[in-house]
């Protein structure tokens, strides 16, 4: 039987993900501390506290790909047109505003994907949370098990 401490405690770790907006790597930090204090506790605790770490390892996962990806679009958009041998310096600078190139488009797709995905993020945290404080197990989806 799964008590309220043990519900208050699982929900408590997926909504410690939040504090990421507080403290660099908190999302990380915060649910992991409070997983490894109270994993022994209960199996349950164990089960969301290892769901909340490893979706926020595939996401950050997510991030770096889709930031790596995205990247070299804006550089290459931003470096199309300078000559780099015959640069006259400051003198002749110029920039025109013409007709955006496909990278620039593919770059801004990723970039609308990000913030997509970080607004998906949000609601499974909170769904998770809301399924740990009713005594539910909850499994994020697309989310790789780096803790089993």
């Amino acid at each position: 039987m799964i008590d309220n401490h043990q519900k208050n405690i699982a929900t408590f770790i997926h909504l410690s993900t939040f504090s990421r907006f507080v403290i660099p790597l908190g999302n990380f930090i915060a649910p992991i501390v409070l997983w490894i204090i109270n994993k022994d506790k209960s199996e349950f605790i164990d089960k969301h506290g290892k769901q909340a770490i490893n979706f926020q390892m595939s996401v950050f996962l997510y991030a770096l790909i889709i930031g790596t990806l995205s990247v070299p679009f804006f550089i290459f958009n931003i470096f199309n047109g300078f000559d780099f041998f015959d640069f006259n310096g400051f003198g002749n600078f110029n920039i025109s505003i013409g007709k955006p190139s496909a990278l620039l488009y593919i770059g801004g797709g990723l970039g609308v994907l990000a913030v997509i995905g970080f607004i998906i993020e949000l609601i499974l945290i909170i769904v998770a949370s809301l399924k740990a404080r009713d005594g539910e197990p909850y499994n994020y989806p697309f989310t790789i098990n780096f803790l089993k």
